[in-house]
């Protein structure tokens, strides 16, 4: 027995006492990995390996924009200093160039909606001059309007001494397919469809055709299944086409402050708990159902210990339909957008 006790003793000695302390660590490392991806392999503050930005990510931009009439419609731009490339963004249905832009004084009636705002503040720290535009209606059209829009986007780069520099175009939704239709009146070095199939099948489509980057979200499968399509059309004529899927991502008590200016943290907080309590969300804080069909403003007006900024809850509504992944404007794959666009600057 002394000598079992001595081996004992000895397997137990200052080199084998690392062992436990090895498998701590490893015991730790490994509970951080699964706390850190235990969404489906998702990090609570990124979307798919892209870290998800908060809204003031670009302190070194500041917006700036200038606000014209021309032609019956809404003009807002911004040119930063040393421009490389010209960029036209298109928004969806329901939509105007006021929402890129935050509210200040050169621009009192903006409202900056969390994505539209991040995408151009993404466009000026690139060093992209962003025009927008708002069309007569409530969704885009695609014969008298398309002329208008090719002559201000013309009269303001020759204005401002930008005819020089490559022109490219993002279109949501209703933007999207006005884009991709746009495209055939107007050069574009390449063009990013979002939440839009384009209407490829409506038109004569040249080898002249610009690149084109379709950014969607696989839930909706019919959309996902005419992008396919198209892309194979484009490729077949040799025009370079590529996708970005924009994936569902999980609420967390500080996600719409990190998005949102001027949202509060707390707030932020209890507007996640409500969406618990009232089981919009699952488990693991995915939306249940896409914003816009979420009676997320009735929990609210019921809740008496939360009071939300009026003006807060269209932003609201964005990020809801976000993060569902529906159907929605999204600056996330904002990284890969731009370096599209800068891939094919000619």
């Amino acid at each position: 027995m002394a000598k079992r006790g001595a081996k004992l003793k000895a397997w137990l000695g200052p080199q084998n006492c690392r062992v436990p302390v090895v498998v701590t660590c490893l015991v730790v490392i490994l509970v951080l990995l699964i706390l850190l991806f235990c969404n489906n392999g998702k990090s609570p503050d990124s979307s798919f390996g892209y870290p998800i930005k908060k809204w003031n990510a670009f302190e070194s931009v500041q917006f700036n924009p200038t606000i014209e009439l021309r032609n019956g419609t809404d003009v807002i731009w911004q040119i930063p200093s040393l421009p490389k490339a010209v960029l036209f963004v298109a928004h969806g249905c329901d939509g105007r160039a006021a929402n890129f832009w935050d509210r200040s004084s050169s621009c009192p009636n903006c409202i900056g909606l969390p994505e539209e705002r991040l995408l151009v503040l993404h466009a000026l720290a690139r060093k992209f001059a962003v025009i927008t535009i708002s069309s007569a209606g409530r969704c885009w059209t695609f014969r008298e309007e398309r002329l208008i829009v090719k002559n201000i986007i013309q009269w303001w780069a020759q204005t401002h001494n930008l005819e020089s520099l490559p022109l490219v175009a993002l279109g949501a939704s209703s933007g999207g397919y006005f884009v991709s239709a746009l495209a055939t009146n107007l050069r574009f070095s390449s063009i990013t469809l979002m939440i839009a199939e384009g209407k490829f099948d409506q038109m004569d489509i040249t080898v002249n055709y610009p690149p084109t980057l379709f950014v969607h979200m696989p839930k909706d499968s019919y959309r996902q299944q005419k992008i396919s399509e198209f892309i194979e059309v484009l490729k077949n004529k040799g025009i370079d086409a590529a996708e970005v899927e924009c994936m569902e991502f999980p609420l967390s008590p500080s996600f719409l402050a990190d998005r949102i200016p001027g949202m509060n943290q707390t707030v932020s907080a209890k507007l996640f708990e409500l969406f618990q309590v009232k089981s919009f969300v699952d488990g693991n804080g995915y939306m249940k159902k896409d914003g816009r069909a979420t009676r997320w403003k009735e929990a609210l007006r019921e809740c008496k210990n939360l009071v939300l900024d009026k003006s807060m809850v269209q932003h609201v509504q964005e990020e809801l339909n976000l993060a569902f992944a529906y159907h929605e404007m999204t600056s996330l794959q904002s990284e890969q957008i731009f370096k599209w666009f800068e891939s094919h600057l000619n």
